[in-house]
């Protein structure tokens, strides 16, 4: 889709429509293009309408790249999916949309394979951004399949999952089966919101890299993840790199384990490590230990909520987790309350290491080259037996060697950062 106007980042040159912005010498829909073709995409139909002669004269028919190209020129504006229902009949299957002005670097056979197995009618590219507050959240069940899509005017819950709409999607024709009458079409507004709660719309969460470049702010910002190489190593075909959190005491206050929600509160510093995490080569991914439901102290729904508070308020300071994994279990029975079913002696319990090793399979991680952050023995043991480098936050001894001591996660942050 590669027909808007860009109006919020022509300030830089309102002579070239937005998908010949340039990022590293190269358009963005360039980018994109070689992006999907070294993953075997290789058949294109872009939609166009402003400026469209200077995007026809760039691309041509694709051949220059080894792809095949066509177009569907807007006359007058027919809004984000209007322009499908007019070139409906070259859809035979399922196909992928994406917007023809952000930039992104991801596994598409994974996407594809996620989509095929839910066997449903779309699915959304969701991922957390530094900016949940101001863009379209989007609420799943365990199965990822969305129930709730709240574009930022709408009211939201006080805490909430960072999962944001990406721009990307895989749809099926069928969705273009029905008639609109309308002049201007909106893919999420009219096709996709209404598939909310239905079992035919799921949302594909990555951490992989996606940016818009709406602004000129954030189309610096891309331009420099690019020239870092940022966009390139985040695409889960490569080995990534990841820096492991624990969460009590290393991202909130210590207060025992949280079992009221109002107990939870991030420790100064922390959003700022956080945002440098984001800005890094590296994942930030959370491994704790909540044995609270095994003893049924606290359920899985609030620990949920736990969570969510978490998310919204990291990302209220324009920071973000890329995945959260916790252990449920606890070896000792005899707790009033307690879940017998989650009674049991795990590996994914620290000091053991099978969260991290789970999130190395899920993400394709080097443990070598990844870090465990955390305030107890358990954390250094679990990140040393999973092969990571470790840091302790903390003044107390420690009975095991660490790679390094310090006393905050923003330090901790630094010196990996300075190390590399």
């Amino acid at each position: 889709m590669a027909g808007g106007r860009g109006t919020r980042i022509a300030s830089l040159n309102d002579s070239i429509p937005k998908p010949l912005f340039e990022i590293c010498g190269k358009p963005v829909l360039e980018h994109e293009i070689l992006s999907l073709k070294e993953q075997g995409l290789k058949d294109f139909i872009i939609t166009v309408g402003y400026m469209h002669e200077k995007i026809i004269d760039y691309f041509g028919d694709g051949k220059r790249w080894n792809v095949n190209i066509e177009y569907f020129i807007e006359d007058k504006p027919l809004g984000n999916a209007g322009a499908i229902f007019k070139i409906k009949d070259k859809l035979k299957s399922d196909f992928l949309l994406i917007n023809a002005d952000s930039l992104f670097n991801i596994d598409i056979n994974r996407f594809l394979t996620f989509h095929n197995q839910k066997n449903g009618l779309a699915t959304i590219f969701t991922h957390p951004n530094s900016h949940p507050f101001d863009s379209g959240l989007v609420i799943t069940d365990d199965n990822n399949c969305v129930l709730k899509w709240l574009s930022k005017e709408d009211e939201r819950p006080t805490w909430y999952k960072n999962r944001v709409n990406a721009g990307i999607h895989i749809l099926s024709p069928k969705l273009f089966d029905k008639t609109i009458d309308k002049e201007k079409i909106d893919l999420d507004r009219d096709i996709l919101k209404p598939l909310c709660n239905s079992g035919k719309l799921f949302a594909y969460d990555s951490p992989e890299y996606v940016r818009d470049m709406g602004t000129p702010e954030r189309f610096q910002n891309v331009c420099d993840d690019f020239s870092k190489g940022i966009v390139q190593k985040h695409n889960l075909l490569k080995k990534q790199k990841a820096i492991f959190l624990d969460r009590d005491g290393t991202i909130n206050k210590y207060k025992g384990f949280i079992r009221n929600i109002d107990d939870f509160e991030l420790i100064d510093g922390v959003s700022d490590a956080i945002r440098l995490i984001n800005a890094s080569e590296y994942l930030s991914i959370v491994i704790t230990n909540q044995p609270v439901i095994a003893r049924g102290e606290v359920s899985l729904e609030e620990l949920n909520e736990i969570h969510n508070k978490m998310e919204t308020l990291l990302g209220n300071d324009g920071a973000y987790i890329d995945k959260i994994y916790f252990c449920p279990h606890h070896p000792d029975k005899g707790f009033e309350g307690e879940r017998i079913e989650y009674k049991i002696d795990c590996d994914c319990r620290k000091p053991k290491p099978g969260l991290l090793i789970k999130a190395s399979q899920e993400y394709n991680i080097d443990l070598s080259q990844s870090w465990m952050i955390g305030d107890s023995d358990i954390d250094i043991i679990a990140g040393k037996r999973a092969g990571c480098k470790t840091i302790y936050i903390g003044s107390k001894p420690l009975d095991i060697e660490c790679d390094y001591k310090t006393d905050s996660l923003l330090s901790a942050v630094k010196i990996i950062m300075e190390s590399k």
